[in-house]
């Protein structure tokens, strides 16, 4: 079969495939053909010169909110998704039991971007500012979710429970939805994913206690109460027993979920992140998060390689969410999503969540994506 598309001459940097050197990435019906050197040329195939730049597999982000129009959080996915080089997304909890099927046919099933769901454990999503999605505890309803993930278990991935007090939950509902939303995961056979910060516990501990392997702990370095880190600055003991077990601790920047302090004191400890994600929304997307290229360009600054810093957004998030071998890999037979980067040295500004800004030498910049074995462009089926 003829490649419709090669993506010639770039730098392959692929994790999954332990691949970093020149190489030559051709795609036919929507997945990819050959990887090799100097592969030819058919009068047919369109050919990109990838010359002095990075090929890498589309990137995966296990945290944005793309329920645009109806979650206060959302963004239309394709111009901040797969036009930035995330070929694949997982929407972190937007919609509940009760709103799901309205996401899934007006957002999901007719994006470019690859999209997953986080089913909220609170049947109504995001919907509204003011008043938290578990405010009223009677909406976080165990059967409805678990109908839900039955009815749509090719999109549905597990389902996401949020703990902040006051401002999403009720002090009545104090820790319950979290058993609630473990109690739907056991049922189902899915994994949790649980935003900690500030929840109605004494330390993160109460949090990690019933979690287990597959389940996502994510704004990993957020700089509020029930934090990975001790009163001294020190990992705590049970985020280390966490990780030893399974659970995967993910960056879901956010706009208020992403501190350089602690990101710094945990990386100095070893502990880094096994995803790095975004949480890309309505209020961040103008900064400080913008997109998750700029996400990964902080955690260059903060000394991951170039493979390292890929592998958190490809071949870790794809092996997360079981889809190992098929997306987060340019290995032949896989997906045929890819991302060409420019690596630009400089001076860069990269701020965290709470205005602090840091000096980045490098960034990588996106300039042309693939998506099923095509260019993307705006307006793409």
């Amino acid at each position: 079969m003829q490649p419709d598309l090669l993506l010639k001459g770039g730098t392959l940097i692929d994790p999954a495939q332990q691949i970093h050197a020149i190489r030559d990435v051709a795609f036919a019906a929507g997945k990819v053909a050959t990887v090799g050197t100097n592969l030819p040329v058919s009068a047919t195939t369109q050919v990109v010169d990838c010359t002095g730049q990075i090929v890498a597999p589309g990137m995966i982000d296990l945290h944005v909110h793309v329920f645009w129009g109806v979650s206060h959080l959302g963004l239309e996915p394709d111009p901040h998704c797969v036009a930035k080089g995330v070929t694949t997304a997982v929407d972190a909890g937007s919609a509940g039991a009760d709103t799901f099927p309205g996401f899934r046919k007006y957002v999901i099933d007719v994006s470019a971007t690859r999209l997953f769901a986080q089913l909220n454990i609170s049947a109504q999503g995001m919907l509204n500012p003011e008043v938290g999605e578990l405010d009223d505890i009677r909406f976080a309803s165990v059967p409805r979710a678990i109908a839900m993930i039955e009815q749509h278990r090719d999109v549905i991935l597990g389902i996401k429970v949020r703990l902040t007090k006051d401002a999403l939950v009720s002090e009545r509902a104090g820790m319950q939805p979290l058993y609630r939303a473990r109690e739907a995961a056991d049922a189902t056979g899915v994994p949790i994913m649980v935003h900690p910060q500030a929840a109605w516990c004494d330390s993160i501990d109460d949090i990690l206690a019933v979690m287990r392997a597959r389940d996502i702990m994510t704004h990993c370095y957020h700089d509020m109460a029930c934090g990975i880190l001790d009163e001294q600055g020190k990992v705590r003991k049970s985020v280390l027993a966490a990780m030893d077990r399974g659970v995967i601790f993910d960056v879901g920047h956010g706009a208020g979920s992403f501190s350089w302090k602690i990101a710094e004191q945990a990386m100095r400890q070893g502990v880094q992140p096994q995803t790095i994600s975004s949480d890309v929304h309505v209020y961040n997307v103008n900064g400080p998060v913008y997109d998750l290229a700029t996400t990964v360009n902080k955690f260059l600054h903060l000394g991951l390689s170039l493979d390292e810093a890929l592998g958190k957004v490809t071949q870790t998030p794809a092996q997360a969410i079981q889809m190992a071998g098929q997306i987060g890999t340019l290995q032949v037979g896989a997906w045929g999503d890819a991302v060409v980067f420019t690596l630009q040295e400089g001076s860069f500004s990269l701020v965290d969540s709470k205005g602090e800004v840091r000096m980045g030498q490098q960034r990588l910049v996106p300039t042309t994506v693939v998506r099923a074995g095509k260019i993307y462009k705006a307006g793409n089926p």
